[in-house]
């Protein structure tokens, strides 16, 4: 059959698939579906529990249930002959996206959630389920142990002269930490300090406050997007 055989056959597919629906094709749409809807709720279940930025956001979460959903349907669309899939390339293909991922473990769950959905509206049901098993293991085994120890951002404003950063600096003890900037601004410095320890040594952060000078002491955890 040639290529020009293969497209108007596609055409006549494409013409006569809405008066050719039948109760096992609508089985299967909605089968289809519902599994989309299933295995994206359980990425979204397990990026919840994993997370370990920063600011959690439910918002991405949920758009990976629907990123799954949108895939299977367009799968089973192009699915069905050549003149839609190339209609959907090409539709496709104009599309651009300017939201920015900050977070580089965001595109695991985002590219997880478009394979899925590929796969669910291929029909390749224990594709999925080997892919899903396989992925929720290295993101349990990956990200599920909570580190010993954590890297936090401390901001200290004081007042004085400079040798109160030698008292601040004492508060630290033995634990790692580094400096990363000092400001100076009409008689007031800001310090921000790297440091890393364990929940349990969090309290040297109250310490700090009662040194002579200090006004104001921020803390943040780290996740790896500080730019100083």
């Amino acid at each position: 059959m040639s290529v020009q055989d293969m497209i108007k056959k596609s055409v006549l597919e494409a013409d006569n698939f809405s008066n050719a629906i039948n109760f096992g094709t609508f089985f299967t749409i909605i089968l289809n579906m519902a599994v989309a809807v299933l295995v994206g709720y359980l990425i979204f279940r397990i990026y919840r529990k994993y997370y370990n930025g920063v600011i959690y956001s439910r918002t991405y979460g949920l758009t990976l249930v629907g990123m799954t959903i949108l895939t299977c349907m367009v799968t089973l669309a192009i699915s069905t002959n050549i003149v839609i899939s190339l209609g959907m390339v090409g539709a496709l293909s104009i599309v651009r996206y300017r939201t920015a991922i900050k977070e580089p473990l965001d595109l695991l769950y985002m590219f997880w959630a478009i394979t899925s959905g590929i796969t669910v509206g291929a029909n390749m049901y224990v594709l999925v389920a080997v892919g899903f098993l396989v992925m929720y293991l290295f993101v349990s085994v990956t990200f599920g142990k909570k580190a010993v120890a954590n890297t936090y951002i401390l901001m200290v404003r004081y007042e004085g002269d400079e040798n109160i950063s030698d008292n601040i600096m004492r508060e630290f003890n033995s634990m790692k930490h580094t400096v990363k900037s000092k400001l100076y601004k009409n008689g007031t410095y800001e310090m921000t300090v790297e440091v890393t320890c364990k929940e349990e040594q969090l309290s040297f952060v109250e310490r700090i406050e009662r040194v002579m000078g200090v006004t104001q002491v921020s803390f943040v955890k780290y996740n790896g997007e500080y730019h100083g």
